[in-house]
């Protein structure tokens, strides 16, 4: 019930047997924090592909159940994700800084990993989009006889791993990444790994299932994930697309 304003969404690959082979399969888990401050986990879906229907079923799922008020969805940049994003909820999209910046150099040489890794935070560090966006453009540009594949993929990535800067500053370190997801994954996977095989989809519906309840009351004891008052702000001015849509240009 109410609003949940900021969405995580997370796969997780496990392997299940089915009609005599071994196959893996996506296991999404949804978190979502809402205007109270406070987070919890509001959906698991297993599934054998992250095609864009896997994720409209799930994200549709979310809805009927009362899922409401999505502003900003953070995840990776999987293609299926962010095509039923834009079908299921008229939200922005955050690309998770964590996996970008591992995306980004994957295309430097070693020995320059380190100074464009340097460069590169430069750009996180900026107090609005505008001076990130400039300082990334300043990176693209310098690096771009040397390394031609990062220029294009911060000119094609640019506006989605800044999202973020469009949101209150005092919740920016929360919803730059999935690593508020990063925990309970490693959790789910060490579960897992005990098991190895699951026998079906059932026998992974339990096992995670489990480890997200445990999970979620012990998230209700604690303080609130996030500042309240940025979020009644963020709130009262979610009927102007302008305020939560901000264009690099207006910035």
């Amino acid at each position: 019930t109410g609003d949940w304003p900021y969405l995580w969404l997370d796969a997780t690959y496990l392997k299940q047997r089915e009609g005599g082979r071994i196959v893996s399969v996506a296991a999404i888990i949804a978190v979502a924090v809402n205007t109270d401050g406070k987070r919890e986990i509001v959906g698991l879906h297993i599934g054998p592909s992250e095609a864009e229907t896997f994720w409209s079923t799930f994200l549709k799922s979310l809805v009927r159940r009362g899922l409401s008020g999505v502003k900003l969805v953070i995840s990776d940049a999987h293609e299926g994700l962010k095509a039923a994003i834009r079908r299921v909820f008229s939200a922005s999209w955050q690309r998770c800084r964590v996996h970008w910046m591992r995306n980004a150099l994957s295309y430097v040489p070693k020995a320059q990993q380190s100074m464009a890794a340097a460069a590169l935070r430069q750009a996180f560090i900026q107090s609005d989009r505008a001076g990130a966006a400039q300082a990334l453009r300043h990176v693209a540009d310098q690096l771009r006889d040397k390394c031609p594949k990062l220029g294009n993929f911060i000119d094609e990535s640019e506006t989605d791993v800044l999202a973020h800067l469009d949101f209150p500053s005092q919740h920016r370190t929360r919803i730059h990444s999935t690593n508020s997801l990063e925990r309970l994954n490693k959790e789910v996977k060490r579960r897992a790994d005990v098991v190895g095989i699951f026998p079906n989809e059932g026998s992974i519906i339990r096992l995670i299932g489990a480890v997200l309840l445990e999970a979620n009351d012990e998230w209700q004891t604690q303080n609130r994930y996030m500042q309240t008052e940025p979020m009644a702000e963020l709130m009262a001015t979610a009927t102007k697309p302008e305020t939560v849509r901000i264009s690099t240009a207006a910035a």
